[in-house]
């Protein structure tokens, strides 16, 4: 568990991308943080339409941040959209509550999204996952005790129409805000989204 607040500058910071983008989506988000957070770590996972489970991706992810950083370094993570539960799941399946001083969650299904329900397992596992009530989701709502001694924070719009319906792209636990934007998209492109975002990102 990390032992309490540290400069930013000396934590690493994960960006995961969500479903059909790749870590470019995130390329305002870097040019507005100017380099005052590094090192900064933004994989590529392959996230097309017929993607992976998510404890498939998380897996990667995984891999990926121990390439990196090892397995015991403290780092921040945040994720978009798909990528938020896949952050998630690392979180709370895979150790990562251990290492992770600060989770944002951005514009992800975390409650489930009705724009995946009509989606078969087969081959869309990954889509399956983001469900409302799907079996993952069940799971990692149950129980919030490794997600307690980390700071979470949710930021979603209401107008959301890819997580629908947008309240539902927030985590269970700590403070959620709702972002002044109109689309999923300008969730990382949008200045009201992004200056809200640097300024969580630049806390000590």
């Amino acid at each position: 568990m990390s032992s309490g607040p540290e400069p930013p500058q000396g934590t690493p910071l994960v960006l995961v991308h969500g479903l059909f983008d790749t870590p470019r989506v995130f390329d305002r988000l870097d040019r507005q943080l100017a380099g005052r957070r590094q090192p900064l770590l933004k994989p590529a996972l392959p996230l097309p339409l017929r993607a992976a489970a998510i404890e498939t991706s998380a897996e990667r992810l995984a891999a990926t941040i121990e390439a990196a950083f090892g397995s015991a370094t403290t780092l921040d993570i945040l994720g978009f959209s798909m990528g938020g539960v896949i952050a998630r799941t690392w979180i709370q399946r895979m150790g990562g509550h251990a290492r992770t001083r600060r989770f944002i969650s951005l514009g992800s299904p975390q409650q489930g999204t009705l724009t995946a329900q009509p989606w078969p397992r087969r081959p869309l596992a990954g889509i399956a996952d983001l469900k409302v009530g799907s079996p993952l989701l069940r799971e990692l709502n149950a129980d919030l005790s490794l997600l307690q001694g980390i700071d979470c924070r949710s930021y979603a719009t209401v107008f959301d129409l890819m997580v629908v319906p947008g309240w539902r792209a927030v985590l269970p636990i700590g403070p959620r805000r709702m972002l002044p934007v109109w689309t999923h998209q300008q969730l990382l492109r949008h200045p009201a989204a992004l200056d809200s975002l640097v300024a969580d990102l630049l806390r000590p």
